[in-house]
């Protein structure tokens, strides 16, 4: 995964707001050094520029490519103000619809019934921050990944550390939510930390902001919404880089078709790749995550 660097973003709407087992023993501990922190938002970038991929024949795909997702995950997907179904998930759908010439069409379901649905074929592809698991790959397959869950640090505006590695967090007294996989990282990876569980992610968010703890670790999507929002009152801010394990943190967010649908599989993966070539991907990352988590 490469990560490259963009600025001057502001965001056109508000957001509101575990994978594979990896076989063996856990990898060393890597802080991401790539990211280039010399402008606001680090846009990642999960595609190999160099790989060319064969353009799908229009023939063999639907001319109307439906969408099932779910309606209460902003910024992802939700309903706007206006009545609307919207969010990043949203507008990558269109952007792949328009990329294959197909038009798009969505249906909403609880996240439960997302995979039946496509399942039952009542729907060609499912958009809603789906992972593919073992349990979920029983009835779909999976594009490539179009995002990553980041485990990131947070810390006060005044915290001065600047590397979040076990060396320099050894000092630090560090809050998580409780018997999570970020507790288990920390566990791992950072076990001369003083580790400071707390019941709920608000208590960690409260904690960080009172400054009874140093940094507050977890879910990177998760904080940069509240990074960016009116909860965190400004206090705080993103300390090191992002961690991508997925032997913690999941393979990120995929589309799911349903299993066979090779064809379609195989079209997902080149829109998504020609999206991201075109700059697409760009515009609606910095448009929805303003303040990036990565």
């Amino acid at each position: 995964m490469a990560l490259v660097a963009a600025g001057g973003a502001t965001a056109q709407q508000p957001p509101a707001a575990q994978g594979r087992p990896a076989p063996g023993s856990p990898p060393p501990l890597v802080e991401r050094a790539d990211t280039i922190a010399v402008t606001p938002v680090v846009v990642p970038n999960f595609w190999n520029v160099e790989r060319r991929l064969e353009r799908p024949d229009a023939a063999k795909l639907p001319k109307e490519l439906r969408f099932v997702t779910t309606d209460d995950y902003p910024p992802f997907n939700f309903i706007n103000s206006t009545g609307a179904l919207s969010g990043f998930n949203i507008d990558l759908a269109r952007a792949i619809c328009a990329e294959l010439s197909v038009t798009c069409s969505f249906q909403t379901a609880s996240f439960a019934d997302v995979a039946d649905v496509v399942d039952q074929g009542r729907a060609e592809a499912a958009i809603a921050g789906l992972v593919a698991t073992p349990a979920a790959r029983a009835t779909l397959d999976f594009s490539e990944r179009y995002l990553g869950t980041p485990a990131r640090f947070v810390g006060r505006r005044q915290e001065t550390l600047a590397k979040a590695t076990p060396e320099e967090v050894a000092s630090k007294k560090v809050a998580v939510v409780s018997r999570t996989a970020h507790e288990a990282y920390l566990r791992s990876f950072f076990n001369e930390a003083a580790i400071r569980p707390y019941p709920d992610l608000k208590a960690a968010q409260e904690a960080v902001k009172a400054g009874q703890v140093d940094l507050l670790f977890g879910d990177g999507i998760t904080l940069a919404l509240w990074l960016n929002g009116t909860d965190s009152g400004n206090c705080c801010r993103f300390v090191g880089g992002p961690f991508t394990e997925s032997r913690f943190f999941g393979d990120g967010f995929s589309v799911a078709v349903k299993e066979g649908n090779d064809t379609l599989r195989h079209a997902m993966d080149f829109a998504l790749q020609r999206i991201w070539e075109k700059g697409v991907y760009t515009d609606l990352y910095l448009r929805w995550f303003p303040v990036g988590f990565y």
